[in-house]
């Protein structure tokens, strides 16, 4: 477990419960790598490098701030280990191309924390746009509200642009990562605006239009300054021919117009799915069965040499990295902007931007 902060300790409790692991930790500091020493009987490191050399590891699971996630899983792959890595997976989307393809080549285990894909409502929400019953759906809103950042104060890593990438990044990357699910990368993505409210050189609003070629428009609707809310929301509502649908962390609302023969169980009019209908128990409860879940599901790909990850690859996680690229172009040049093409930078090579603007 690498990066013993708020999440990284969260899932270090997990996997450290968990009945087919034995655990190592690692921070950088040294007042938590103290702490944890005195108090618990697993070995706990200070030096990342000098862990993943020392130990005899199977996979690791990385809750570092998020610059730090593209040098870390590329020393994990090299050294064959089986990767987890909390969201987002890189800040520039060359680099999860990049990785996404040396984890294929190697036959690894990679995935990328979107927990959001665990959640039960959410699940059943994928389920009825697969099975059609919803018709043509030609609108979605992708919302998420928080309070995080409340008023001007000293910057932490996520509030930094270089370190965390700010609201879009940190909150606006999950209802884009349940999109890039349901409908894939979008085609094209115009009218971002990345607003600071109390931030200094970083966003605490994020608006954004996406379009999919014979597909929905969504927009997106993000702010992580609002108090309204007691913790993180996040909600999508879909518009089709047949009906609408919603769904958020406890339930799953379809009125369907006419029932359908490819979603059974469902009928004309509303129909109502809670979360805790939706969800099986997990081996340890911490915050919510889905982080849980997406650990367990990493754990067993492990442990039973599968070779891929359930859900939320490496190559789903850059699918969000590249759509978040293109909302900062889009809100950069004001043009609107186009699915950049899959071509991966080396390890060192340069960073492109402009030819992200349709016409560049």
């Amino acid at each position: 477990m690498v990066g013993l902060g708020k999440m990284g300790l969260s899932h270090f409790a997990m996997v450290n419960a968990h009945p087919r692991v034995e655990a190592v930790g690692c921070d950088g500091a040294g007042f938590m790598v103290d702490v944890l020493s005195r108090n618990i009987s697993v070995p706990i490191h200070r030096d990342y490098q000098t862990m993943i050399a020392k130990e005899r590891l199977d996979a690791v699971v990385i809750a570092t701030p998020s610059r730090l996630h593209a040098p870390m899983v590329t020393a994990a792959l090299e050294q064959g280990l089986h990767v987890f890595c909390e969201k987002p997976f890189c800040l520039d989307w060359q680099d999860s191309e990049r990785l996404t393809k040396v984890a294929t080549d190697k036959g690894l285990v990679a995935q990328v924390g979107y927990h959001y894909r665990y959640v039960g409502a959410f699940q059943e929400m994928k389920r009825i746009v697969d099975s059609g019953a919803l018709g043509r759906i030609t609108h979605v809103l992708a919302e998420a509200y928080g309070p995080v950042v409340l008023r001007p104060k000293r910057g932490t890593w996520r509030t930094q642009k270089s370190e965390g990438g700010g609201c879009l990044y940190d909150y606006a990357a999950h209802p884009i990562n349940l999109l890039n699910w349901f409908f894939g990368t979008p085609s094209r993505v115009s009218g971002s605006v990345l607003t600071p409210i109390y931030s200094e050189g970083i966003d605490d609003q994020v608006t954004a239009t996406l379009g999919w070629d014979n597909g929905p428009t969504a927009q997106l609707s993000v702010n992580w300054s609002d108090e309204s809310h007691r913790k993180m929301t996040t909600r999508i509502t879909m518009i089709g021919t047949n009906g609408r649908l919603f769904a958020d962390r406890q339930e799953c609302q379809l009125f369907l117009r006419a029932s359908d023969l490819a979603l059974p169980g469902y009928q004309a009019g509303w129909n109502l799915r809670y979360t805790t209908d939706l969800t099986q128990d997990v081996w340890f409860y911490l915050r919510g069965e889905e982080y849980s879940a997406q650990l367990a599901d990493f754990i067993t790909a492990v442990a039973e040499r599968r070779g891929a990850a359930a859900e939320n690859d490496f190559a789903s996680a850059a699918q969000t990295d590249r759509t978040m690229a293109m909302v900062i172009a889009n809100a950069e040049t004001g043009a609107p902007v186009g699915a950049p093409p899959l071509v991966a930078k080396p390890a060192n090579g340069p960073r492109k931007r402009g030819w992200f603007a349709r016409g560049a």
